[in-house]
């Protein structure tokens, strides 16, 4: 979603070069991302204080000369390498205790609902970002393929593509009060190939227990329909093999919004979490959740111990979603 800002940072400044600080994770996404000059390895780890590894990265950044750095983490920390770094300008919200850290101090992010907003609305002034700002508004993510590299996977994994394709990505880094049951899935995965389609199974390898649950709750002649990619691509690879599915099916995760990203339709489907805060960028998308009073509790596990806002979400609903995307 922080490529939202880029692109509106390169609209309102063609001639500007944006770097990206990021985990080395980050790297490969940062890459496709045309308005993305250099992507950053950040060496310090998530939660890691480190002053004197900040200093050593600011030291780097000093000799480049930047005259803008916006930071989208709230953490304090977040906010000193741009500071070690004496970066004249450097923008982002108040989040925790950064007064004299950041130059232009937003005082409130709540006054944007959606995360893209609020990153979006550091392009623009303090005075304007609430007239300049809304969902409407904010650019949409859109990842480069390389057609190559696809095709290179493709005949590496020995995928067939001679017929439409259904992506389901059924993990959920979070944890599991993200993840719709398997057996649902498979349920999914079944009308899916009675329908002439293959369904490919995209996940990494912490995945590969719940790809291979769905997998095995097909038939044999079902399972000749059914790719499962879980731990056997790279992020980029992934990246290429979901731009080819006709629509992609995922629990509320990160491979959810890189679908979208690569013009999928979309089915997203939400348990613990809300799509009021996060939600793909794209029109192309059905949303389906369940109204159970405790959703969204936001949680990791279920705090009641019964994952009724997945369990009472029956495959008919998600089946229904697919079934006003494919012919």
């Amino acid at each position: 979603m922080s490529q939202s800002l880029y692109t509106n940072l390169k609209a309102k400044y063609p001639d500007c070069e944006i770097d990206v600080l990021a985990p080395a994770w980050c790297k490969p996404i940062l890459e496709r991302m045309p308005e993305v000059n250099t992507a950053i390895e950040m060496p310090i780890g998530h939660g890691e204080l480190n002053i004197w590894g900040r200093r050593t990265v600011a030291k780097q950044l000093r000799n480049r000369n930047y005259t803008h750095a916006y930071v989208l983490p709230n953490s304090a920390k977040s906010a000193l390498i741009p500071w070690f770094a004496a970066i004249p300008n450097r923008v982002g919200w108040k989040g925790e205790f950064r007064y004299g850290l950041l130059t232009d101090l937003r005082p409130n992010k709540n006054v944007f609902q959606y995360m893209v907003e609020r990153y979006v609305a550091l392009s623009s002034s303090k005075a304007d970002m609430l007239n300049d700002v809304s969902l409407a508004t904010c650019p949409r993510p859109k990842l480069t393929v390389d057609l190559e590299s696809q095709a290179e996977a493709v005949s590496r994994l020995m995928l067939r593509n001679d017929k439409p394709i259904i992506g389901i990505c059924p993990g959920a880094e979070f944890g599991p009060a993200k993840r719709w049951p398997d057996k649902y899935y498979a349920k999914l995965a079944q009308y899916i190939i009675s329908k002439d389609q293959y369904v490919w199974l995209f996940g990494s390898e912490k995945d590969q227990q719940v790809t291979q649950a769905i997998k095995s709750n097909l038939s044999i002649k079902e399972q000749d329909s059914c790719f499962d990619l879980a731990g056997k691509t790279s992020l980029i690879e992934a990246v290429d093999l979901l731009s080819v599915c006709h629509t992609v099916i995922s629990n509320d995760s990160g491979l959810m919004h890189v679908s979208s990203a690569v013009g999928c339709n979309i089915i997203a489907i939400y348990g613990s979490s809300s799509p009021k805060y996060t939600p793909p960028l794209t029109d192309r998308l059905k949303m389906v959740h369940t109204d159970v009073n405790c959703r969204p509790c936001f949680k990791r596990e279920c705090p009641l111990g019964h994952l009724d806002c997945l369990n009472k979400l029956m495959p008919e609903q998600v089946i229904s979603a697919l079934e006003s995307f494919i012919e």
